[in-house]
């Protein structure tokens, strides 16, 4: 219990000295195997039955690399897992990019669950206020 104390202020003030580094993308690997993580920036979704050569090379192609931090602590918005049903029926390049950018769309944080079950409240990402903008009155 300890160690997770320590472990969540280091992180805190590494957040707050604003130590981060952004991690390479990837080398391409292999195709994944059923329920690996996928990954493509700040967005990911869960590897379905049926996810063919040729669905793993398009989504190499568009960014895609399977997470292989473990454990991985950063925060992403997940598809929804009817879109990687929906990606592995589509046939043509142009219907797969229209699928990913609707579910990018629909990608939501999910909650985190505490080892003794309970759940962390999400957090949404700050967004970066504009100082200095004029206020109409």
């Amino acid at each position: 219990m300890e160690l997770d104390f320590v472990t969540h202020v280091r992180d805190q003030v590494r957040t707050l000295l604003k130590i981060r580094c952004d991690r390479e993308v990837p080398s391409e690997g292999a195709k994944p195997p059923f329920g690996a993580q996928l990954c493509c920036n700040d967005i990911r979704m869960t590897v379905r039955a049926g996810m063919t050569d040729v669905l793993w090379r398009w989504l190499l192609d568009q960014g895609w690399r399977e997470v292989a931090v473990r454990p991985d602590r950063r925060r992403y918005k997940d598809i929804p897992t009817t879109y990687m049903t929906l990606l592995v029926d589509a046939v043509a390049d142009q219907e797969r990019a229209r699928i990913m950018e609707v579910a990018i769309a629909n990608a939501q944080f999910r909650p985190t669950m505490m080892a003794d079950g309970r759940i962390v409240p999400v957090r949404r990402p700050r967004q970066k206020s504009e100082k200095g903008k004029d206020r109409e009155t």
